[in-house]
């Protein structure tokens, strides 16, 4: 990439970072208190109450939407670089399914606890990550990147198939419900001690997986070449993978399943910023923080009652998907 396409590329980056910025400030001032539509700023300061919702319950959500975003978006563009499939999402190793096992254990255990149900989720996501790889160890076909697929898949299916069993035995007047709320995701009870259980882990993958960006792209051809160039490709592979199991596992043990989000957004990166790791990869950790932003502010102001997340989340990314693909300059 030439310097000067080097400039444009570092000054749409910051375009983008000035425009999130000022979406969450917009996004802050949308609510339903003190009434339905956008906030008067000076209303912070006249009405307690509108005070105090904005700093105890709004701003924490709007800065756990970006942070969702962004890292479901940044894993997701993770992954597809590392894996060479522009279908795999973050929780394709069995993460999501194995917190969402972890989160409907923890509602029939211990009867909704909100820190049983995020520390359960977080533990069982990571869980699925450890499953696939000894999965993975022991298929004697296909190559590595093969087999991992492979036993993500399987892991993402028996996870399943006990969220199936657990939903089956639950009680339909009340974990039943509880279980299918969360299962849709959503950021409704969200507030600093939420954000604050999921920020370090999640600062920490995102930034792993940001100074190891230039990498990505030399995993993406064979070992031999990325080991002559330089790199050791199963140990960078292996940093990564585990940055933005962490980092995932920890967003959906608060947020519940979210879906497409990590799929769609490094598409549009790729589209905008082209193949290149280190641009798609931030260009994804940017765009991913509006659509996280987006989501959230239109499952709480759409409709009197609060949409799931993961509902907007699947239909907007549904119809982007669609939108992209048939467009062309498509490019992976």
């Amino acid at each position: 990439m030439s310097t000067l396409a080097r400039r444009g590329t570092g000054l749409l980056l910051t375009v983008l970072s000035a425009a999130l910025a000022a979406a969450a400030v917009v996004a802050l001032l949308l609510g339903r208190y003190p009434k339905p539509g956008f906030t008067n700023p000076l209303a912070l300061f006249s009405d307690p109450l509108a005070g105090q919702i904005f700093l105890r319950l709004r701003l924490p959500r709007v800065l756990l939407s970006i942070l969702l975003g962004m890292t479901l978006a940044t894993s997701g563009a993770v992954f597809q670089l590392i894996f060479s499939n522009p279908l795999v999402e973050p929780g394709f190793l069995g993460v999501t399914q194995g917190a969402a096992f972890g989160a409907v254990l923890a509602i029939l255990l211990f009867g909704g606890s909100l820190p049983a149900i995020q520390l359960s989720a977080a533990l069982c996501g990571l869980s699925g990550l450890g499953l696939a790889y000894l999965l993975a160890r022991r298929i004697r076909f296909g190559g590595w990147i093969l087999r991992l697929i492979l036993s993500g898949l399987a892991v993402s299916a028996l996870f399943t198939a006990g969220i199936g069993i657990f939903k089956y035995a639950a009680d339909p007047l009340t974990q039943l419900p509880e279980i299918t709320f969360w299962l849709l995701g959503g950021l409704s009870h969200i507030s600093w001690g939420e954000l604050l259980w999921v920020f370090p882990a999640a600062s920490i993958g995102l930034a792993l997986m940001v100074m190891f960006r230039w990498r990505v792209n030399l995993l993406t051809l064979s070992d031999e070449t990325a080991f002559a160039l330089g790199t050791s490709p199963q140990r960078v592979r292996l940093v990564l993978i585990l940055a933005a199991t962490l980092a995932v596992a920890a967003v959906i043990s608060v947020s519940g399943i979210v879906l497409w989000l990590g799929l769609i957004v490094p598409h549009l990166s790729r589209r905008i910023f082209g193949a290149d790791g280190r641009y798609s990869v931030p260009g994804s950790l940017l765009i991913g923080g509006g659509f996280g932003l987006l989501c959230d502010t239109l499952a709480r102001m759409l409709l009197p009652g609060e949409i799931p997340l993961g509902i907007l989340s699947s239909l907007l990314g549904a119809i982007l998907f669609a939108v992209i693909l048939t467009r062309r300059g498509f490019r992976q």
